[in-house]
């Protein structure tokens, strides 16, 4: 018999990983090491959560009160030693196509609602099913992402003056900038070019340095100096607070939650798409698993109270969870530590955030694109398969010129369907070879199969089959037809199941068609080496004794066939006999 895996409890399933760090024992020197990864973190995290901010067509202060507030319960409540969470650049566009329709408030109402989805989604253990997302849908995904965020920092890149709002969709925002050209600024583009050079060479040089917090930090330095003429926070939003709001929620009516319903939900899907996969990077560089539903109903807590401290969509951040990695981390306390630096960065640094330009800003944006493109792995795959291929270029331009949602949606619907076609092709219908030239090794099925290989030889009246692989709707009409085309009308058929691991209704529904064709001949089947699941799939549609018998491998299956006393009631009659089926087998 074949142990079964014991299913975890509720508690193992939803337990804080914080919780998990501080039952097995966490010292001073545990608490040294995430002090200064959550440092490392805070500092990289600094920039990018007033860019995302910026970008995201909000004050920089929501990117900042969203990574405090949202990424320390991330940290404390999720199911990842190391996930660091924040604003990320995936829900840009997102965001800023929530705030120009339904302003501010709508994006912070949004946000908690998509907190409230996600914390659903997690208790009801649906986090599982995130890991199934094909690959190419995450490559393109992840690349029109980045080509969305690089279009997006163009406009700050040359200090472009629009005559209107930039539009979201791409080809008209790549057409009014295009118009908007001759209103380049030098100036801006000059501390652009200053700020991407100097993460370029000290990422090469020095990559353990905090290369986003240098090259803003010195392109500002050079503005201010040489007194360029270039937007700034100060300039545009007028500085950022130096404390957190009170909590507090945007009116709430039940007609503006069902305008907002898309939104939260587009929110949602990103948000435990994106986090899922961060803690899937988390758990290959550090060799730990985390737990995809307590990750989810953390995100959902962190979202609702970012919402509340006016921040808007946090999630698990790849590029940040990383850099807690190897800076070092022991566990969830560094992601915490990182939050509470940037609230004392806050509370201590925010005047000077005024002098820093926006084209400083944009420039790490750029880079951050440029980095998550994943150009190796977009390459590669359109060499693998035209199948890949296929579901990467649909997802990658959905992404693009369409819509996110609507980009992870069908590239999924795309992949599932090319798995489908990969599965059903995997299932094979064949004669084994009546000398045993197939056979494998001396195996006790090997010996089974020589055994009825030679009575097959003996008795041309007993025509024995083979399936092979998953055997579902997608194979079921294959399977018939090869089926069909059976020429002679034998006296009897053994249909070897050993090889068949599943079944689902159609292909059960096809089996009872075929016997009752066999009835038709006076042809007795007999399905042999059923593993229980599939012998109760095929019981439950009606391919049951006497109409069709069992056997627990084709050589008892043919040694039954030319037996006088045929199969005894108790081997047909049922699921119950399966285990043993199984344990001879």
């Amino acid at each position: 018999m074949v142990a079964r895996a014991r299913k975890p409890s509720f508690a193992e399933l939803f337990t804080p990983k914080l919780v998990t760090i501080l039952r097995e024992g966490y010292g001073f020197g545990d608490l040294k090491a995430d002090a200064i990864a959550g440092l490392t973190v805070a500092i990289v995290a600094l920039p990018l959560s007033m860019a995302i901010a910026i970008a995201s067509g909000v004050p920089p202060e929501r990117g900042l009160y969203a990574a405090i507030v949202g990424g320390f319960l991330v940290s404390a409540l999720g199911g990842s030693r190391f996930q660091i969470g924040g604003p990320a650049g995936a829900f840009i566009v997102l965001i800023a196509a929530t705030v120009q329709q339904f302003g501010i408030d709508g994006l912070i109402l949004a946000t908690f609602m998509s907190g409230i989805i996600l914390l659903a989604i997690g208790l009801m253990r649906l986090g599982t099913f995130i890991k199934y997302i094909p690959y190419p849908v995450t490559v393109g995904f992840t690349s029109g992402i980045a080509v969305i965020i690089f279009a997006s920092q163009i406009k700050e890149l040359l200090g472009l003056s629009l005559a209107q709002a930039e539009p979201g969709p791409i080809v008209p925002k790549m057409v009014a900038l295009g118009e908007a050209l001759p209103s380049l600024n030098p100036s801006a583009a000059l501390v652009a070019a200053l700020a991407i050079g100097l993460i370029v060479a000290v990422r090469r040089y020095r990559p353990q340095w905090p290369v986003f917090l240098i090259a803003v930090v010195l392109a500002s330095l050079v503005a201010a100096l040489m007194g360029l003429p270039v937007e700034t926070i100060g300039s545009r939003f007028g500085g950022i607070p130096q404390s957190l709001p009170a909590p507090g929620l945007p009116a709430v009516t039940l007609g503006r939650i069902v305008e907002l319903l898309p939104s939260a939900l587009s929110f949602a899907l990103l948000g435990g798409i994106e986090s899922l996969l961060s803690a899937v990077v988390a758990d290959s560089m550090s060799g730990r698993r985390h737990r995809s539903n307590a990750e989810l109903v953390g995100q959902g807590v962190a979202n609702m109270a970012s919402a509340l401290f006016g921040g808007f969509c946090v999630t698990g951040t790849i590029a940040r969870t990383a850099t807690n990695v190897r800076a070092g981390a022991r566990g969830p306390v560094a992601g915490m530590l990182h939050a509470l630096f940037l609230l004392l960065f806050m509370l201590v640094a925010a005047p000077l955030a005024s002098y820093i330009p926006l084209a400083a800003l944009a420039a790490v944006l750029a880079t951050v694109a440029w980095n998550m493109a994943e150009k190796h792995e977009f390459a590669t795959l359109l060499r693998a398969s035209r199948g890949d291929a296929v579901v990467l270029i649909a997802t990658f331009l959905l992404v693009v010129f369409r819509d996110l949602t609507e980009g992870i949606l069908i590239g999924f619907g795309l992949g599932a369907l090319l798995f489908l076609h990969r599965m059903a092709q995997a299932v094979e219908v064949d004669q084994p070879s009546p000398h045993g030239e197939d056979d494998e090794a001396d195996t006790a099925e090997g010996r089974g199969r020589t055994s009825y290989d030679a009575a097959f030889a003996a008795d041309p009246d007993i025509v024995v089959y083979r399936i092979s692989g998953a055997f579902f709707f997608g194979a079921a009409g294959a399977v018939a037809a090869a089926l069909d085309r059976i020429g002679a009308q034998p006296k009897a058929y053994v249909i070897d199941f050993s090889s068949v691991p599943m079944i689902d209704s159609t292909a059960a529904a096809t089996m009872e068609g075929f016997a009752r064709k066999a009835l038709r001949h006076k042809a007795s089947v007999i399905i042999a080496g059923a593993r229980p699941a599939v012998r109760r799939a095929l019981l439950m549609h009606g391919v049951r004794p006497p109409q069709v018998r069992f056997r627990a491998n084709v050589a008892d299956a043919m040694a039954a066939l030319r037996s006088a006393e045929g199969t005894a009631p108790e081997d047909d009659s049922g699921i119950a006999t399966g285990g043993a089926h199984q344990a001879r087998e």
